[in-house]
């Protein structure tokens, strides 16, 4: 079992960075590839960024590709996603995931089984 919290979300201005975490509880977190997903209102949870286990792999939707950096720290259970040149279509609710699957499908929602609860970053224009 593994609970994740998100933090950092907020409103900031088209331009700016903002710096999400999420914390995991449990001591397994470091045996968990890692994502993040984002909602805005009425539309589909879309992919943002994910990591493996051991940090080794990322990946990126194209949309954020070169703006946005997913790290993780299994030391402190906690998965970062620094987002930097925020643009008003990054406002969306901001979840993060952990999954076990093998293969992982790491952009694809069912690809995870835990979810936090998600933090809102507004950015506007």
């Amino acid at each position: 079992q593994l609970q994740l919290v998100e933090s950092g979300g907020g409103l900031v201005q088209a331009g700016d960075s903002l710096k999400l975490s999420c914390a995991a509880s449990g001591r397994t977190f470091s045996t968990y590839n890692m994502g993040w997903f984002r909602q805005a209102p009425g539309k589909e949870r879309e992919f943002v960024a994910a990591i493996r286990w051991s940090g080794g792999n990322t990946y990126y939707a194209d949309s954020v590709k070169g703006r946005f950096t997913i790290s993780r720290d299994n030391a402190k259970n906690t998965v970062y996603l620094q987002m930097n040149s925020l643009k008003p279509e990054d406002t969306a609710v901001y979840y993060c995931a952990a999954g076990r699957r093998d293969p992982w499908r790491s952009s694809y929602s069912n690809a995870y089984d835990y979810w936090g609860q998600g933090t809102q970053v507004t950015v506007s224009s």
